[in-house]
């Protein structure tokens, strides 16, 4: 392997010329040089942002091509949020590290070292590409266990000659690559950085962790909108994975818990005769009720000649996501509402946008069908752009873009929830 002088401003220059996603990136990435460490890795600092640490020699004794790829190789295991939140409970911390490799290392195929996990190589020849770090780690603990078991049957507990993904030693030989352990295992694949800081945390370093991905996200949209605007695309990022970085940006709307929030607030409930509930007035004599609270959720559409095709797809998309979770009604309205065109959406079902009216905006109306119709919940889906409406008798809550949540036509107290 011919050695490259390896100098961090010259790489990040090439990438600079051909990559205009990973730049923007790198350049809101601290880099810090760091030779006790084997090879590189990510990690959180004390002001809450993440850097980028890396080892100096192990970078010079890499192509060119490889020492770009094992910078996107760690940017990229932060695009795919492999740090934190993605820690797995009860599972081998290197089984993890090897599945975070392999879902990165798919999108890098003959730009990392020879020794890095590759799908469909080595151990990993019947792992295909493309897949998440979740999917991999599934396999890998498969795969463990079935040869668990056939050790188990065979009656060998030497380990000797075991070719299980899982296994592998770490450390640093003198080519630069990790070295394998001498436990007798032949797998020569191993992780590109160090993993060894990606733990679950509490306490203050939680909050540094979630202070750093808010601060990524936002470095994320940027660069992936200056990928967007450059005349070099995504660069060397695939459809799929331009694709999947695009989907991670987007604002994730928590139903679960909107829905927990209207049952808790809810003032009606389903009740039965139960003899296992003990009433408290009349013990023994009449039967206690059992309580089985179900909101009943309004969903109003604002389908107002101010709110796009765009937006109006977007608001179908988070309804298609809230129709996994329960069945609501959905009200479209602009100045009015007309009750001919007022639906269920069962839960379960797919819905494609529609759009049905084209006038002005009246937040009253909903308002006042929610109050007619005695619903326990409205969520008005609107870019928020007429005068404010009367007081609704139920919990309403709004939801618009980032845009439109920014400069309201009115003000209010009520929660809005944003999706962008």
């Amino acid at each position: 392997m011919t050695e490259q002088a390896f100098n961090l401003k010259d790489r990040i220059a090439k990438l600079l010329l051909d990559e205009p996603f990973f730049a923007s990136l790198s350049r809101s990435i601290n880099k810090v040089r760091d030779d006790s460490i084997p090879t590189a890795m990510v990690r959180v600092t004390d002001d809450g942002r993440y850097e980028m640490v890396y080892n100096n020699e192990f970078f010079s004794k890499l192509p060119v091509v490889q020492q770009l790829g094992v910078l996107k190789h760690e940017f990229l295991h932060l695009v795919l949020e492999h740090i934190g939140d993605r820690h797995v409970k009860d599972v081998p911390g290197r089984m993890l590290n090897i599945a975070q490799d392999l879902a990165v290392n798919s999108h890098l195929q003959g730009e990392i070292p020879e020794w890095g996990c590759m799908p469909g190589e080595g151990p990993f020849k019947d792992y295909p590409l493309g897949e998440s770090m979740e999917w991999y780690l599934a396999k890998m603990l498969e795969d463990q266990k079935d040869q668990d078991q056939g050790n188990s049957g065979s009656g060998d507990s030497s380990g000797s000659g075991d070719s299980s993904p899982s296994g592998g030693g770490e450390g640093d030989s003198s080519d630069g690559s990790p070295s394998d352990s001498d436990d007798g295992d032949s797998q020569s694949e191993e992780m590109i950085g160090d993993h060894s800081q990606w733990q679950a945390v509490d306490g203050e370093s939680r909050q540094l962790e979630q202070m750093a991905q808010q601060r990524l996200k936002e470095d994320i949209k940027k660069a992936a909108q200056e990928a967007s605007s450059s005349a070099k695309g995504w660069g060397s990022i695939s459809a799929a994975t331009k694709k999947e970085i695009l989907e991670r940006l987007e604002t994730k709307v928590d139903w679960k818990k909107v829905l927990r929030y209207f049952i808790k607030t809810s003032q009606r409930s389903n009740r039965s005769s139960s003899i296992k509930r003990i009433n408290k007035r009349y013990a023994y004599i009449h039967p206690g009720k059992r309580v089985k609270r179900t909101a009943k959720v309004a969903i109003a559409i604002d389908q107002s000649g101010s709110v796009s095709d765009e937006m109006l797809g977007m608001f179908f998309h988070e309804l298609n996501k809230l129709s996994k979770l329960a069945t609501f009604v959905v009200v479209p309205f602009d100045t009015d509402v007309d009750e001919s065109k007022v639906y269920e959406w069962k839960k379960g079902q797919r819905r494609p946008t529609e759009r049905v009216l084209h006038g002005g905006t009246c937040f009253d109306a909903p308002t006042t069908w929610a109050n007619k119709n005695g619903v326990d919940g409205l969520i008005i889906l609107t870019d928020l752009e007429a005068p404010k409406p009367a007081h609704c008798k139920s919990q309403r809550m709004w939801m618009t873009t980032k845009q439109n949540a920014a400069r309201p036509y009115f003000q209010t107290n009520e929660r809005i929830l944003v999706v962008d």
